[in-house]
């Protein structure tokens, strides 16, 4: 599939996610120095991956590049719901002047080191390439490897500003974190 064939429906459907994602993200757009500045491009990526690859999302569901597609999107769904547990119930809340422009649940009082974070330090970034990537995964395309390579990237450089943020402030507790823990994937990276 081509850039061509992107259908006027699914351009609509993007304009309409892309406006949802423009509310919610319109603090962090107006800082370029926080991770959620780059985490709506990332929205945006993934937004655009699985509408160009949504024809194909059922096709042939037995396919290895669909159980691979399937694998990543449940590791996916794991990912952000064992995250967002433990944010809630091990993290506490709290607004911080210096990041105004945060989601309340990102803003925990305590350094959460337990579950997924036992073994990584960014599992909601790591949902999200999951989620990319299992999109990509649907169907093949140069424009879609773009697509994923681009979204990549901005999760990555989102990740890093997030850890100078938390570096900030957990001070010596976080860098003692980062020496046991992987930034997005258990064992790997």
């Amino acid at each position: 599939m081509d850039m061509e064939s992107f259908s006027l429906a699914r351009s609509l459907l993007f304009v309409a996610g892309s406006l949802v994602f423009l509310r919610i993200s319109w603090k962090p757009l107006h800082n370029p120095k926080c991770h959620g500045f780059y985490r709506f491009f990332a929205f945006e990526g993934i937004l655009f991956l699985v509408l160009l690859n949504h024809p194909y999302w059922f096709e042939t569901w037995y396919a290895p590049r669909q159980i691979v597609s399937w694998l990543l999107l449940a590791a996916s769904i794991l990912f952000v719901v064992q995250a967002l547990h433990m944010l809630r119930t091990a993290g506490g809340s709290e607004a911080r002047a210096g990041a105004p422009e945060n989601f309340a649940f990102e803003n925990t009082v305590h350094l959460v080191t337990g579950g997924i974070y036992r073994y990584i330090r960014h599992p909601m970034y790591s949902s999200l390439m999951l989620l990319a990537w299992g999109a990509f995964f649907k169907h093949f395309s140069l424009v879609g490897l773009v697509g994923v390579a681009i979204t990549t990237g901005l999760l990555i450089v989102a990740g890093g500003i997030e850890e100078k943020e938390n570096l900030a402030f957990f001070g010596p507790a976080y860098l003692e974190y980062r020496k046991t823990t992987k930034m997005f994937l258990p064992f790997l990276i």
